[in-house]
């Protein structure tokens, strides 16, 4: 099994930037990559930004020039630096990995941007 823990999430003014983190442990093997995916209320998930672990990422266009994602792969860890928040950026975050050719997610972590 592993196990996800994310970090870094809160409420910040429209503007503002914020850190995410998810950190994988357990029975890991391989990782192939790393996902970031929101959800808003009312909204279906959607994938925010991906990279695998040899560095080839993509992102959703609504946040293409804003947001970053990186990853340890010696920490298991990913990261998503967060500028110029908007206040549709609002919305629960996950981490997704795929790890041992399976995918886990994290619990989720509240992202508030205020206006």
């Amino acid at each position: 099994q592993v196990q996800l823990v994310e970090s870094g999430g809160g409420l910040v003014q429209a503007g503002g930037s914020l850190r995410l983190s998810c950190a994988a442990s357990g029975s890991i093997f391989s990782i192939e990559a790393w996902g970031w995916y929101r959800q808003a209320p009312g909204k279906q998930r959607e994938l925010v930004a991906h990279i695998t672990t040899g560095g080839s990422t993509n992102y959703a266009d609504s946040v293409k020039g804003r947001f970053t994602i990186s990853r340890d792969n010696a920490k298991n860890t990913v990261y998503l630096q967060m500028n110029s928040l908007k206040p549709e950026d609002t919305a629960v975050y996950y981490c997704k990995v795929v790890a041992n050719k399976r995918a886990y997610w994290g619990q989720g972590t509240q992202v508030t941007v205020s206006s």
